[in-house]
C-alpha cells in the first residue's frame, strides 16, 4: 500500500478537476485522483466546445466572460498553438419563438438582430420559410477542447502536482488529521481538502465521503458527423434556433456537426448515442437548412451534469468539513474553466475571488440545504 500527503486532492481530471488543480497547484500540494485510464474521458473527451458569452444562466455568464482574456492570450507554455477560431453563432427564430429571441436581444451582451436575408447570405442552405428573425454573436469562438485540458494538465505538472490515472475511489474518510482517500488499488492519498470535480459521478463521490448529495442531474447530450454536401461549411457560423432543440456546427472544415441539443437522465456510466437522437437533430436541422443527409459519418454522447437549479455549485459543503464542490458545469465546463479553476482556488485559499464574488450566492452549494 502507498500513502501520499497532500494539501488538496482533486478528485476527477476533466476540465473542471484539471482546472482547478492547475490554479491549486500555484501555492499548494495537489493530487488529482481519477478514476479513467485517461484524463477526459467522459464529458470532456467528447466536448466540440464553443465559447459562447451568451449561453447558461447568469452565473455561468460571469465565469464565461472573466475566462475570454486566458483563450486569447494564454499564459507562456500552455499550448503549442492558438486556443481559439473565430466561429459566430446564429441564432433562429421561427415564428414561435419570435418573442424569445426579443427577450434574448434585450438582455444578451455582444448580440445583434439581422434580418433573414443577411442569414441566409451567410448560411445559403437557410430555408426561406424557416425563421421570421435572426440574431447574431459576432464574438464567439471555437476552442481547441483538447489543448485547454492538456494545457491545464501541463501546468499540474509543472507546478509539482501529481496527476493519478487509474485510481478509482473507493473510500473517502474524515479523520483528525484530514481526508484519506483510499482508491481500488489500495493507494492512499491523504490531505486537509478534498475538491469533489467528479462531473456525473459528483453526487457517488459524495456519497463515498459521507457527504449529503445534492441532487445532480446528469443529461445524455448527442452528435453526428454528416457530409453538407455541396455546400461549403467551412465559415459558416454555428447555428442554432433560439430555443435550443438543435444546432449545426462545421466540423473539419468539409463536414457539418448535427445535435438535437437533447438532455436525456441518465444514471453516470459511459454514455452512448441513440440512435432515435441522432435522427431527430438531423430532422430538426433539415426542417431548417436544405442539407441532403445521405448517412451519418459518426456519432457520439457525453453526459451533461446539472444541479437541480442548472447553476453552478462551487464551495465548501455545510457538514463535510474540508470537502469542496466543484460541479453542475453542464455543458459550460470548457468556456468557463479559466475562470472556474480560478475561483475554486481563491475559495479553497481563503482569497477574495474578485470579479467572480459576486455570483456567490448562486452557486453556494449550501443553498441545497
Amino acid at each position: 500500500m502507498d500513502s501520499s500527503s497532500f494539501d488538496v486532492v482533486v478528485i476527477g481530471a476533466g476540465i473542471a478537476g484539471a482546472s482547478a488543480a492547475a490554479a491549486l497547484a500555484a501555492d499548494h500540494r495537489v493530487a488529482l485522483v481519477e478514476a479513467e485510464e485517461q484524463a477526459g474521458y467522459h464529458s470532456t473527451g467528447r466536448s466540440a466546445a464553443v465559447w459562447i458569452q451568451n449561453y447558461g444562466p447568469p452565473d455561468v455568464r460571469v465565469l464565461t466572460g472573466l475566462s475570454r482574456g486566458f483563450f486569447a492570450a494564454p499564459p507562456p507554455g500552455f499550448a503549442e498553438h492558438p486556443l481559439m477560431h473565430r466561429r459566430a453563432v446564429m441564432f433562429l427564430a421561427p415564428p414561435e419563438q419570435r418573442a424569445a429571441l426579443s427577450a434574448m436581444l434585450a438582455e444578451g451582451i455582444g448580440l445583434r438582430e439581422i434580418d433573414v436575408a443577411a442569414a441566409r447570405a451567410l448560411v445559403p442552405a437557410l430555408r426561406p420559410d424557416y425563421a421570421v428573425a435572426a440574431a447574431i454573436e459576432d464574438d464567439a469562438f471555437d476552442m481547441d477542447v483538447a489543448a485547454i485540458h492538456q494545457g491545464f494538465l501541463r501546468q499540474l505538472r509543472a507546478a509539482g502536482g501529481m496527476v493519478a490515472l487509474r485510481r478509482r475511489a473507493g473510500r473517502i474518510e474524515r479523520g483528525p488529521g484530514g481526508w484519506q482517500v483510499t482508491t481500488a488499488d489500495g493507494t492512499v492519498f491523504r490531505s486537509l481538502v478534498v475538491v469533489n470535480a467528479a462531473g456525473a459521478w459528483g453526487d457517488e463521490v459524495a456519497a463515498i465521503a459521507g457527504v449529503r448529495r445534492l441532487g445532480l442531474v446528469p443529461c445524455r447530450r448527442t452528435a453526428a458527423i454528416v457530409d453538407p454536401s455541396p455546400h461549403d461549411v467551412t465559415d459558416w457560423p454555428l447555428v442554432n434556433d433560439v430555443g435550443h432543440t438543435w444546432y449545426a456546427r462545421a466540423e473539419a472544415r468539409t463536414r457539418l456537426m448535427v445535435s438535437p441539443a437533447d438532455e436525456t437522465p441518465f444514471e453516470p456510466q459511459d454514455i452512448q448515442p441513440d440512435e432515435i437522437d441522432i435522427a431527430i437533430g438531423i430532422d430538426r436541422m433539415q426542417q431548417a437548412l436544405a442539407i441532403d443527409v445521405r448517412r451519418v459519418e459518426r456519432s457520439w454522447a457525453g453526459l451533461r451534469t446539472f444541479t437541480p437549479d442548472r447553476s453552478l455549485a462551487f464551495g465548501w459543503d455545510r457538514a463535510g468539513d474540508g470537502f469542496f464542490w466543484c460541479v453542475g458545469q453542464g455543458g459550460y465546463g470548457i468556456q468557463t474553466s479559466p475562470a472556474a479553476g480560478r475561483l475554486v482556488a481563491d475559495l479553497v485559499s481563503g482569497r477574495h475571488p474578485g470579479e467572480a464574488a459576486a455570483i456567490l450566492p448562486a452557486i453556494d452549494p449550501r443553498r441545497f440545504g
